[in-house]
């Protein structure tokens, strides 16, 4: 091939070559998408491994508490319910140690749930998560004009007694009645013992007693039907409110959270609101 015929060649491939090279520039270029570079997944809250029904055996003063504490909980685990038996501690233990099925048990007192624990029928320690303090319960504006539990065995306005409910003796409201009545040295006769502290309550607000012993935390929920009077070193005669779930349960890990749950800063001030105290 002459030098002309040479030249026209290689003019005819230098642009198909210059775009090849180019286009294999850009190639060589072009950034590379490898696993460890590319967009991160999206991760997946962890789902709420709680759920089941929780069945609570409770005092029956604490029942205002644990019905805004539940609430409260199931928001944060709304697949756990719940479902209360109230009533006085010594009548719910004999209820457990007769075999009634439940998930927890809490007590107004040690001694009722000793006696659980003593049976074998307890998982753990108990944990004590509140107390209270006894006051004494008169109608609103406190006709009779009662200032202590000394007023309560002496003749009101009438010249007559007032008309006076304890709780019973077994129940933790009555062994700390008796306790107080005791410190202060007054004797009297109740009109009835009753085997709750809302018996006392209901009976004081409806007047068919002129007063009883109660604990402050019912007399904020009575919502003013009743009025309290202290008396001095109340707490002192109160025993401890303590939870424990029982052998047997059905929903374990809720109910522990929910034993957890009573210690926290939220619960600890609702029960505060409600006329408990710290532990």
């Amino acid at each position: 091939m002459n030098d002309h015929k040479l030249a026209r060649v290689t003019t005819r491939l230098a642009p198909a070559l210059l775009l090849a090279i180019t286009a294999g520039t850009l190639l060589g270029c072009a950034p590379t998408t490898s696993p460890e570079t590319a967009s991160p997944s999206t991760t997946e809250a962890p789902v709420d491994a709680l759920s089941g029904e929780i069945s609570v055996f409770a005092a029956a003063s604490l029942e205002p508490a644990f019905e805004s504490l539940a609430a409260a909980f199931t928001e944060d685990h709304p697949d756990v319910t719940f479902s209360f038996t109230y009533d006085g501690s010594s009548v719910l233990a004999t209820q457990i140690l007769a075999g009634a099925p439940v998930d927890l048990f809490a007590s107004a007192d040690e001694a009722n749930m000793q006696k659980v624990v003593d049976d074998g029928l307890i998982e753990g320690d108990p944990t004590v998560f509140a107390t209270s303090e006894l006051v004494i319960a008169v109608a609103p504006g406190n006709p009779l004009d009662i200032t202590d539990l000394a007023d309560l065995a002496s003749p009101a306005l009438d010249g007559a007694a007032p008309v006076v409910v304890l709780c019973a003796p077994e129940v933790p409201c009555g062994t700390a009645s008796q306790t107080l009545l005791a410190r202060d040295k007054v004797t009297l006769t109740p009109a009835s013992e009753e085997q709750n502290v809302t018996a006392v309550l209901t009976k004081v607000a409806a007047g068919e007693a002129d007063a009883g012993l109660v604990y402050a935390s019912d007399v904020l929920r009575s919502g003013g039907d009743v009025e309290g009077i202290s008396s001095p070193d109340a707490s002192d005669a109160a025993g401890s409110y303590t939870i424990a779930p029982p052998t047997g349960a059905t929903a374990p890990d809720a109910a522990r959270a929910f034993i957890e749950f009573l210690g926290s800063d939220d619960a600890q001030r609702t029960l505060e609101d409600l006329g408990f105290r710290a532990p």
